[in-house]
């Protein structure tokens, strides 16, 4: 009779154990579905609704952070989370560009596109705000750009043209 006790002990043990890991297994299963969902919706969330949508001025007043300005829309029905506008906002090339003041904002509207409309330069970066000059290496190993480059053989072509003038002169 001891024997069959602590078989059944050992069952119910391990059945409770199996129960255990089966929780275990579907809550990192929900949870990594979760992550994924969030994850994806950062970089491509839909508007709230279709075509034309619902159009409201929104006031953004100087001072408010990314995560009241999410806040604030989301309030107003322009976007699901502003939890997740305040990611989308770090992770795009607006981080940093909302500009206070009244926005005609509509519903039919991506959080991307209502970032664009807020940001001061509408995301048109100019390409001389990150121009680069590459560098070369001449004869003598040393780092030159190409922009140096380009003055020594303007100059060089100004000498020879001096040349050309001087021999045309002393010609004459």
């Amino acid at each position: 009779m001891r024997g069959t006790k602590k078989f059944a002990w050992a069952v119910v043990k391990a059945m409770f154990g199996l129960v255990i890991l089966a929780v275990i297994m579907m809550l990192v299963y929900r949870f990594a579905l979760d992550a994924y969902d969030y994850g994806y919706r950062i970089f491509d969330e839909k508007p709230m609704s279709p075509e034309p949508g619902l159009t409201m001025s929104v006031a953004i007043v100087e001072g408010k952070s990314v995560s009241e300005i999410g806040k604030i829309l989301e309030d107003k029905g322009l976007i699901r989370s502003g939890t997740l506008f305040y990611l989308q906002e770090m992770f795009s090339s607006y981080h940093k560009k909302l500009q206070p003041g009244v926005y005609e904002l509509s519903t039919a509207m991506t959080p991307e596109e209502i970032m664009a409309l807020m940001s001061a330069d509408n995301g048109d970066d100019t390409e001389d705000e990150y121009y680069i000059p590459e560098k070369t290496v001449d004869n003598s190993g040393d780092m030159m750009s190409d922009e140096a480059d380009d003055t020594e053989e303007a100059a060089e072509g100004e000498d020879v043209q001096e040349d050309e003038e001087q021999t045309d002169g002393e010609e004459q």
